[in-house]
């Protein structure tokens, strides 16, 4: 685990190193190229394969149990996740704000949490 919270942690740090970078840049009005805008919007999202790379090299290293546990937790978010976005794509069509596609990583990464504790329990 040790291992994993290393590479999550530099993961992370780029990201967040980046997401501050594109932001200052952004905001600074200095690119007037919609292409650099977009490029530049998109920065923070270099880190996004390593981060990938890091949770899928955490779980080839982790037991059976674990990966059951963690396959049943993404298989909650997943499905949960579908269904509150469709959900709420039919409450905006009958008036309700229109969300961001932001919001959808939370309620994933929300779901998935919940599931890992609920899966979890379930082989205790």
């Amino acid at each position: 685990m040790n291992r994993y919270r290393k590479e999550m942690t530099a993961a992370m740090l780029a990201y967040v190193v980046l997401l501050m970078a594109s932001v200052w840049w952004l905001r600074s009005g200095t690119l007037d190229n919609q292409t650099a805008r977009i490029a530049v919007a998109l920065c923070p999202m270099i880190a996004g394969p390593f981060i990938c790379w890091v949770v899928v090299r955490q779980l080839r290293r982790v037991d059976e149990l674990f990966r059951r546990v963690q396959l049943e937790a993404l298989a909650i978010a997943f499905a949960g996740t579908a269904l509150i976005t469709f959900s709420y794509g039919f409450l905006e069509g009958v008036g309700f704000p229109k969300l961001s596609l932001f919001v959808v990583w939370p309620v994933m990464a929300v779901l998935w949490i919940l599931g890992s504790v609920f899966s979890a329990r379930r082989y205790r």
